[in-house]
């Protein structure tokens, strides 16, 4: 089980953190709206949300791709 939260999180990482610098090199914080309004927060919060968001989106993949590679005997396996 810690193997398999190790293979979801740090490969999520890694792609979390490239995507915030591919976005923010992009987009400047500052210039970003949330519906149509601003949101009042620093560079650094806005930073931060961006790459857990990422991290999050990343993490969800790869959690999706682990549940997809069981064996059909451990998906339907009764308690």
């Amino acid at each position: 089980m810690k193997q398999r939260v190790i293979w979801i999180l740090w490969p999520s990482f890694i792609v979390g953190g490239i995507a915030t610098g591919v976005f923010f090199t992009l987009f400047d914080p500052s210039d970003l709206a949330v519906f149509g309004g601003t949101h009042g927060l620093s560079r650094i919060a806005v930073y931060s949300l961006g790459f857990f968001l990422f991290w999050l989106l990343a993490a969800a993949s790869s959690a999706l791709t682990c549940f997809l590679q069981q064996g059909t005997e451990s998906v339907n396996r009764r308690p």
